[in-house]
């Protein structure tokens, strides 16, 4: 979550909940945005600090990109496809 004055974002996978959970103690108050947490059993804790790369250990780092690594050249020739595309039907 990004507070910037009366502007606030989120973003990730539980940006949603903790956006409109930050939202409702916003305008109803902090006890009724911790009443629809409880109800929605939500509490998030991820297992490991590796959510990030600047988190993750660089074991962890390396060998996702190296996963990884043979889909880059597929995903740039798709992301090509696709922008030649949009051009395309733009013209």
């Amino acid at each position: 979550m990004v507070r910037d004055g009366n502007i606030i974002t989120g973003g990730g996978v539980t940006a949603g909940i903790d956006f409109a959970l930050t939202l409702l103690a916003e305008v109803g108050g902090a006890e009724i945005a911790q009443t629809v947490q409880l109800g929605l059993e939500y509490a998030p804790a991820p297992p490991f600090t590796a959510g990030r790369p600047e988190d993750a250990p660089p074991s962890i780092l390396a060998a996702y990109r190296q996963r990884l690594a043979p889909l880059a050249g597929m995903r740039r020739a798709q992301a090509y496809e696709a922008a030649f595309r949009l051009a395309a039907s733009h013209s």
